[in-house]
């Protein structure tokens, strides 16, 4: 059994560890007020526009195709991967990086063999995990949450854009963590560009014909470029508040870990003060046993 002054340093030591999980995860808890405010403000605005543009691309002619629905053989693909620029949140970037290779050794096995497929990593987490599994991101975005605005972003999403336009890559792909709540945080895999259409039934009665005003091609190449950019920002602001949702859980957990272990540090330095004391006092009735004898 270790002797009392090792047990007592441990246990200051934890009990200064607790100190700063607690006020990380209060730091955490703080800034996710903030972050989920933001996603859930834009989320329905973002979704209704991303319906209403694969509705529009779907009643499109074939002729007619907008430069982000046409669809092409992927031979060159990219994978945004989005995860946070610090740690100490859990699986949360491991889980998302595993989530990208997965992606990426099964769907795009064959790009990946022939050199084909690259990948665009936003957060410095996601490129420390990709190169454990001796995998170079060919481009680094951190920066991005620094201060994560729309303006911001929407430099690095026209790049995407102009990319996939001049034929550079012929299909995009976004792996982010949703955020659902506090303590739950889903892999996200979804195809940026091109825009998949939605499925219309055309012999259903509740289709209407709608008469656009300027025309559909005109709407469709205006809004296709703003949804586009919309749902970029979306995913980071998807990522920016699981991420401190993550955060949040693991200092807690952490906190909760701690105070465990004082409570079991110090029932064991009890036992231990306890046995020196008995020790002590059969010393010394054996001493004063013996001086009688």
């Amino acid at each position: 059994m270790a002797n009392l002054k090792e047990i007592r340093t441990r246990i200051t030591s934890v009990k200064t560890t607790r100190q700063v999980t607690s006020a990380m995860k209060m730091v955490s808890a703080a800034k996710l007020k903030k972050a989920q405010d933001a996603i859930l403000q834009i989320r329905p605005y973002a979704d209704k526009l991303s319906q209403l543009l694969s509705f529009l691309s779907s009643v499109l002619e074939d002729n007619e195709d907008s430069v982000y629905t046409v669809q092409r053989d992927p031979e060159k693909v990219l994978i945004v991967l989005v995860s946070s620029n610090r740690g100490l949140c859990g699986g949360f970037n491991s889980y998302v990086s595993k989530s990208a290779i997965s992606l990426a050794k099964t769907k795009y096995l064959k790009q990946m063999k022939s050199g084909h497929l690259d990948f665009m990593v936003i957060g410095k987490q996601a490129g420390k995990v990709l190169r454990t599994y001796s995998i170079q991101a060919n481009s680094e975005k951190n920066e991005l949450f620094d201060d994560l605005t729309f303006e911001n972003v929407l430099g690095v999403s026209k790049s995407i854009m102009n990319d996939f336009v001049d034929g550079k890559y012929d299909r995009v792909e976004l792996v982010y963590n949703k955020f659902i709540n506090a303590a739950i945080q889903e892999q996200v895999s979804e195809q940026f560009l091109p825009v998949l259409p939605a499925a219309v039934d055309l012999n259903s009665q509740t289709n209407v014909n709608y008469i656009f005003e300027p025309s559909l091609e005109y709407l469709v190449e205006e809004l296709i470029p703003r949804s586009l950019a919309i749902q970029f920002y979306k995913a980071l602001l998807n990522s920016h508040a699981a991420e401190h949702g993550a955060r949040m859980t693991a200092m807690h957990k952490a906190t909760d870990n701690a105070t465990d272990l004082i409570n079991e540090l110090t029932l064991t330095f009890n036992k231990a003060r306890q046995a020196a004391i008995t020790n002590a006092i059969l010393e010394v009735t054996n001493g004063s046993e013996a001086l009688n004898g």
